[in-house]
């Protein structure tokens, strides 16, 4: 993962993993009809807030609300960086 941003406070990076290119039954989605994947690996995470600890650790894999976080592009890749009340769960 080895990002070189270092979240503050309650903050969380999360690398989007990429859209699923093919159904459970076999079909493949074009790509004008894929959708936003909303799945993600956590890259890097903030030290939190005074009364409150982070709950994810840099590798889990997360799921996230469709407009969560701040689209940032670092080294040609995509990240978000959003706060951790943004995370749904953890996968």
């Amino acid at each position: 993962m080895g990002v070189n941003i270092k979240p503050l406070s309650d903050r969380v990076v999360v690398e989007p993993l990429p859209a699923e290119t093919q159904t459970a039954s076999g079909l493949f989605i074009p790509d004008s009809a894929q959708e936003k994947q909303q799945k993600g690996k956590v890259a890097a995470v903030g030290g939190g807030k005074k009364d409150h600890d982070m709950t994810v650790k840099v590798g889990d894999t997360v799921l996230y609300g469709k407009y969560a976080g701040t689209e940032l592009k670092l080294d040609g890749k995509d990240y978000l960086i959003m706060r951790e009340d943004d995370i749904l769960a953890i996968v």
